[in-house]
């Protein structure tokens, strides 16, 4: 083939794999579903499942990352699909026989919200929390790996958690993982060799108890885990947490 036919040629096909790469990225986005309400979208509140369920959610208030309350968390509450919702109903209960008990950080996440993340990441002058949230990495690194421009959060089947020890009288501590929640580094990673045996151990006890009933962890971030299968692996959903 001549020089310059071979070189329209390659150009061509470069066309046409950026092309379709480009087509694969649109078609695996998950579709956004337009429910209002967790009602219209099938999901149930942990409240109403277990009413005393300990939480502390993060992005309801200013004691995150970000710094305030992100975009779509109008209320501290946990919403998830209702498959996913019974599974960790089910944690909790076996828990409860150890005298054990959830503390819940994050479930269902808006896409607004996910988009909120990405709004900071983007911002390279706002660090303001980057001593306890990623003291050890650059904040141009923190995506995707710990900072997803799509969540499954968004999908309904994803929490963040930890487990607590509790006493006779239901006084509940949560057990040392090594690292806090939403820390960004190779420390959290579920089995970091740099953290202690006993630290290891808690971590290994709260994935135990969540993979009985069908969660899988995210191994970069010991409190991140989603029910498999996912009950709508290529729907999201937006309806603010109120």
């Amino acid at each position: 083939m001549p020089r310059v036919a071979l070189k329209r040629w390659c150009s061509a096909m470069v066309l046409v794999a950026l092309a379709s790469c480009a087509s694969v990225s649109t078609k695996d986005a998950p579709e956004v579903n337009d429910a209002r309400t967790p009602e219209e979208a099938g999901f149930v509140s942990m409240r109403a499942l277990v009413p005393d369920l300990r939480m502390e959610i993060r992005y309801a208030g200013s004691h995150n990352f970000v710094g305030t309350p992100i975009e779509g968390y109008e209320a501290s509450e946990c919403y998830l699909l209702r498959p996913a919702a019974e599974a960790l109903q089910r944690v909790e209960q076996a828990l409860r026989e150890k005298r054990q008990r959830l503390l819940i950080y994050d479930c269902y996440r808006p896409v607004r919200a996910v988009a909120h993340f990405m709004r900071w990441a983007r911002d390279s002058g706002d660090q303001a929390h980057k001593a306890e949230f990623y003291p050890a990495l650059d904040k141009s690194r923190l995506v995707p790996q710990y900072i997803a421009e799509r969540s499954g959060h968004s999908r309904g089947a994803t929490i963040d958690l930890t487990l607590m020890q509790c006493d006779a009288d239901a006084h509940c501590t949560p057990l040392d993982m090594g690292t806090s929640f939403d820390y960004f580094g190779e420390l959290a990673h579920t089995d970091s060799p740099n953290v202690s045996q006993a630290q290891r151990e808690n971590r290994h006890a709260l994935r135990a108890a969540m993979e009985r009933e069908g969660f899988r962890n995210y191994p970069d971030e010991w409190w991140h885990y989603s029910l498999v299968p996912e009950p709508t692996p290529k729907t999201a959903y937006d309806f603010p947490v109120k």
